[in-house]
Order: C-alpha cells, then structure tokens, then sequence
C-alpha cells in the first residue's frame, strides 16, 4: 500500500529502523538541480532508499502568553545551540497504550531517557500494585521470552521495586511534572516526542551568547517548541548519507520484508559503534563523513580514508576551566598523559568552612583574608583584612551567646604575626575571604597534582607540552583544575599504521563510516595517543551535572543565628578602619625577579556546579560587585588590596601581610614538598 512520504514517517516506529522504500510516485525538480539547501528535492519513480535514521533538522518557537494591546508574535527557528535554560510542562493529552509511548518517548540507557509517566487507575500485577498516580519510571525496552516488554520501576520508602508492562497494556498514562532543568540540546535529543510538540519554560538565558536573543526582552515564560524533521538515508550505488524532508512530495512502499538490504552501504554512527559489542572489534571501516573540529587527528578521519577501529574503552580526564575575570571562558579535557608542566596558583576560599576541605596533611594551608570579620562572641576571633593564617583543623567550642551555652563548630588556626604567632578560632559560619599563598615554586605533571592534591586546583601551564604541535593549554592564564572524570572513548588508527591509535570521543564526534570486514589475527600492542579537548559551555555544564549526580558533597555550614549583628559589627568595623587609610598608589616598582606568583588571586574562580545550579549561581553573580581584582603587571593585587612587594634573604620567600608582602617569622620553617 502506498502512503504519502508525510504518513509513513508520522506512522514510523524508530525502533524498526533501518526500512526500505521504493518511491512510487516521483518528484522531479525543474531543471537539473538534484539537491537544495542540503536536502534531496528530486526522487524517481522505481528509486529505492534505505531509511537509516529521523533527526530533528530546526525548531521552531511559538510564544504562548499574548499581551493585549500587542501583536502576537510571530513563531520563529530556536537555533540548537541557543544557551537558554528551560524547564518542561508535562503533556496533558494521554498516552493510552505503552507501545504508543515506546514508539514516540526516547528510552534509552542515558540519565536523560527514563521519562516518568503516571496512570490513572491502578495497575495490578502477580506481585506488586501499582497505584493510581504513583509515579512510574520507564527503564528500558527489551525482548523477553520472544514478548517486547518494557522495564519499569516504582520508588517507595526510598526502595526501587521492578517490574515490566507489555507493550500491549492499556490505560491513560500522563508524562509526571518533571522539575529538572535542561538545555535546548537535551530537550531536542531526549524529551520531544515523536510527531508531538513540546511546551516548555524558559527560566534563564546566557548573556554571554553571541547572537541576540531571540525572545522577547526579559521574557521568562511558556514556550511551543515543534520539531522539523530530516529523513536520514542511503541509495544504491552512493556513498554518502542523503536527507529528505517528509514533506516532499512522493508516495512510497514498505518494501523491507522483501528486499536484500545488503545492496546499501552498511553505514554506522559514532553511537552504532559504542553500541557493538566489545566481541565485534576489531574492524576495517572506511570514513565517509568526517567529524568537524581541528582537535581531531585530521591525517586519519578523512573522508575516504581505511580506518580500524580497535576497541571501545572507559578512560579518564581532567576537567578544566580557564581562569579569567571576563567571559566566555574556555573548558577543557586533559588527558593524564598530558606532557606539559604546572605550576601552582593561589585559589580563593569564601569562608573557613572551605579552609576545612582544602587543607592536607602534605603542607599547612597558608592564607591571607581579604575581608574583615567582627566575631560577636568573645571565645572567637575577629578578623582584619590582611591577616594571614596557618589552617590547622576543625573542632568544636562552647560560647556564650544571650546567657546560654551553645556549641559551636569552629576552624583552628594560627595568625601569623610579625615574629610569633596566635592562635585563633574562626566559626565555619564566618563570611569572609581567603586567598592562598603560595610557596611552592616546583613544576608538576597533571598526574603529579591529581595524586598530591584535592581538586579543584589552581594551577598555570610553566611548560608547555612539547610532544604537540600546538598547545592550547599554554596560551591560557590560568587553569582550575575541577574534577577527574571517565567518558567513553573508540580507539582507532589509520589502516596503514594500526600501531599508532588515538582516542576518539564517541559522545561529542558525529562520524559516519562504512563497514568494510572484521580485522582478523592478533593486532598486537600499540601507542595511544590523545589530545587535549577544548569543549563548549553547554556540554561542560552537561557534565559538571552528570558527574556530580553520583557524589553528594557535604552541605555548607548553618549561618550563625545572628546574622544582622554580624553584618552591623562588620560595617561599623569597616567605617572605623577606612578612617585615615592612606590611598593606593598608582604605580609601584616592583623588581620582576622578587615578583609574587599572585597575578591570578582575584580572579573569579566560582564554576557552576550543573545545569541544574545555574540559576542560583547567576543571581549570587548579580549581586556579587566591586569583589573581582585584576592583577597589575606593576603591583601585586589580591582581591582589591595592593601593596609592594620586599623579601628577606634569610628565606627569600614572599607572602603578603596587610598591604606588604613579608617574609614569615624566624621561628617558621620553610615548607619542603
């Protein structure tokens, strides 16, 4: 039976792909042009193609809410890298079998591909109940016992009980509110349903995108978001992958179930070949669409080029994020056989709280404060800007506070003076600042630091990486070092040097190949070679969320019960101490051999935890003023307070002391690392 282009796709099951078509009745362009704007706009009568795939082409945006007096706005294309964030309204209109859901709901094993949908009636099973509205998370989709089933799960007392529905069970079955936060990408990839729009909630926008906003000046609100779709295919004797839009018209015949599907080019993404079994490597395949990116081994992925794909493998990277007061800041993936050198930079702690996590029992954690703190208890220490520290560690201590004794949990510390030192407890609640001093002058590798130290990690490239053409890590201010993580990776290598293999990432390259045959014999050993990865904002964010959705850090420190005496001591302590303070002058010499490494202390070192965190994290940014310093080439800057720089060829080490950079006290040793 022949059905228009149109029906057959809005009548497709994905998961029966590939299908073959024969093309009924053709569509022929005027004059010879066979392909427009990158999509065929001619097909023949008898013509066969191969249906590989249906990805979304654009987006087009529809603006729900109307202003009267204003005229309603016209729909217009969301570009796939727009940096908004949304938030999805769940569909009202129901699904009323499991086989409509599977055949139009991505489910996959990604975080993003288990929707949750709730059913209106209780559903009875051999052992378990599932009542009305409780929420039901679709798993996967599999074969059991020759039956297609679908596995579920149901959260109660915070214990997951399993269970699988036929595709054929019925009932209405609504999407759950989802309260996550996503990105345009992810909506697009995993949360459009098949030959369904999608109404979503934009809740923030990126002011550091290039382009204009498409919305609306300080539009916050429901958004229609409908999917234009691409037909993804193969043709006999043609190398390379066409695209057709549903809407050309032709009428075309399912003809799969009759047809030898070994006549196509047996093509395969990125993703076909992380989804092979480990048992199916290695392979002989040629390229015929190369990945985009000048990171990428560009000797080897070529279109036309034999490759083999040895393996698939898990390998671990450094997540790294450039250190600069102005946006847009660079990410970045280190491998640990990076071979360039770090040295060390100072970090920034906003409270002793984080004085707490970052110190180690290699070295003493030495720290200068760039904000004044009144302790409104007598058992407490007050602080000064420019104060320096020796954090020791954390213990508890009982204060006074309105008559009663209440037990407090504080930071141990000594105060550094000009020849002894005090000691001093500051509460974990304390708001204030802290800026490392750095004595370290030695150069690591990045597995050095990763095995010596806490992430994250301030650090700058002193050497650059010598085994590469072109190191873009060197060119940078600074790095943070943020978290170590493990992506999946396919391990190739040029057909006429299968030696020489480099990890590609099979999540972030689109490459299509063809397969040729099965690489028979023992390949033997060879050398990996990676690159470091610079990677946009959108999917670094993507996986700062991933990675921190397995580990809970611990929450911050309950603020103290009397916050708005602390904030008065402080300003009335502020106006004291800016009585008689002598301007900053405006240029000082500073000898270049004595200079301190500080250059980068006031620099903004906050780095959103997720997608998820965003919002929090802009507004906290919004309000946050007149706290970011830039370090001058002529003066030593931390975090707005400048000073000279001196040094005592006893130690002939720095460290900054209330506007003057000092030596430390005699009696201190010098740390050895």
């Amino acid at each position: 039976m022949a059905l228009s282009l149109e029906e057959f796709i809005h009548s497709l099951d994905l998961r029966t792909l590939p299908r073959v078509l024969e093309i009924q009745s053709g569509f022929y362009f005027e004059g010879s042009i066979y392909e427009m704007f990158g999509n065929e706009c001619c097909l023949s009568t008898g013509e066969v193609i191969k249906i590989t795939g249906l990805k979304i082409k654009k987006i087009i945006a529809e603006i729900c809410e109307h202003t009267e007096g204003c005229e309603s706005p016209q729909p217009f294309e969301l570009p796939m890298n727009f940096p908004g964030l949304f938030k999805i309204v769940a569909d009202k209109t129901p699904y009323l079998t499991m086989e409509e859901i599977t055949r139009t709901i991505h489910i996959g094993p990604s975080r993003l591909g288990h929707p949750c949908f709730y059913h209106q009636k209780d559903i009875k099973l051999e052992n378990l109940i599932i009542k009305h509205g409780e929420q039901i998370m679709l798993n996967s989709v599999k074969e059991i016992n020759g039956e297609i089933m679908v596995n579920c799960g149901v959260l109660r007392n915070h214990q997951n009980h399993s269970f699988t529905l036929p595709l054929s069970q019925e009932g209405e079955f609504y999407e759950c509110d989802d309260e996550h936060i996503y990105t345009l990408k992810e909506i697009v990839q995993w949360k459009i349903p098949k030959n369904r729009t999608r109404t979503v909630k934009l809740t923030d926008f990126s002011n550091k995108w290039d382009l204009t906003n498409p919305f609306p000046k300080g539009f916050y609100g429901a958004v229609i978001l409908k999917p234009v779709y691409e037909i993804q295919g193969v043709m006999k004797f043609r190398k390379d992958i066409v695209r057709i839009l549903p809407s050309l018209d032709v009428e075309v015949k399912d003809i799969t179930d009759s047809y030898d599907s070994n006549w196509f080019l047996q093509l395969l993404s990125t993703q076909d070949l992380f989804e092979m079994t480990s048992k199916e490597f290695p392979i002989v395949a040629e390229v015929i669409e190369a990945p985009q990116g000048n990171q990428l081994p560009r000797n080897v992925l070529q279109p036309g080029k034999t490759i083999v794909i040895h393996k698939k493998c898990q390998a671990s990277r450094i997540l790294a994020s450039e250190i600069r007061s102005n946006f847009p800041k660079r990410h970045f993936l280190i491998p640990p056989s990076y071979k360039g050198k770090f040295k060390r930079r100072p970090r920034e702690f906003p409270t002793p709280y984080d004085l707490e996590i970052a110190k180690s029992e290699k070295e003493p954690l030495h720290v200068v404060a760039t904000k004044a703190f009144h302790s409104p208890h007598d058992e407490l220490s007050s602080v000064s800007a420019g104060d320096q520290f020796l954090v020791h560690h954390s213990q508890t201590t009982e204060v006074l506070c309105e008559g009663i004794k209440k037990v407090v949990n504080v930071l141990a510390c000594e105060k550094i003076l000009k020849k002894s030192y005090e000691a001093a407890l500051l509460p974990l609640y304390m708001e204030g600042g802290f800026v490392e001093v750095i004595h370290d002058k030695k150069q690591y590798q990045i597995s050095e630091l990763c095995a010596q130290f806490h992430l994250p990690f301030n650090v700058k490239v002193s050497v650059r990486d010598l085994f590469t053409e072109e190191d873009i890590l060197a060119a940078t201010p600074g790095l943070r070092l943020e978290e170590a993580i493990t992506d999946s990776y396919l391990l190739i290598s040029d057909f006429a040097n299968p030696k020489e293999c480099w990890e590609i990432p099979a999540g972030r390259v689109n490459m299509t190949v063809q397969l040729v045959n099965n690489l028979s014999g023992d390949p033997g050993s060879f050398l990996v070679r990676t690159l470091v990865e610079e990677i946009p904002e959108e999917q670094y964010y993507m996986m700062r969320r991933y990675e921190n959705s397995f580990s809970y850090p611990p929450p911050r420190p309950p603020k103290h019960p009397s916050v708005e005496e602390t904030k008065l001591s402080l300003l009335s302590l502020a106006e004291e101490k800016t009585v008689g303070l002598p301007k900053s002058p405006k240029s000082l010499r500073v000898d270049r051999s004595k200079k301190l490494h500080s250059n980068q202390a006031g620099l903004d070192s906050k780095v959103p935890v997720g997608c998820q965190n965003d919002l929090a994290d802009l507004e906290k940014e919004k309000r946050k003023t007149g706290e970011t310093a830039v370090a001058d080439t002529n003066a030593t800057t931390v975090c707005g307070w400048t000073g000279t720089l001196s040094t005592r060829e006893t130690f002939g080490e720095m460290v900054w002391y209330r506007g003057n950079v000092q030596a430390l006290p005699p009696d201190r040793p010098k740390t050895e690392l």
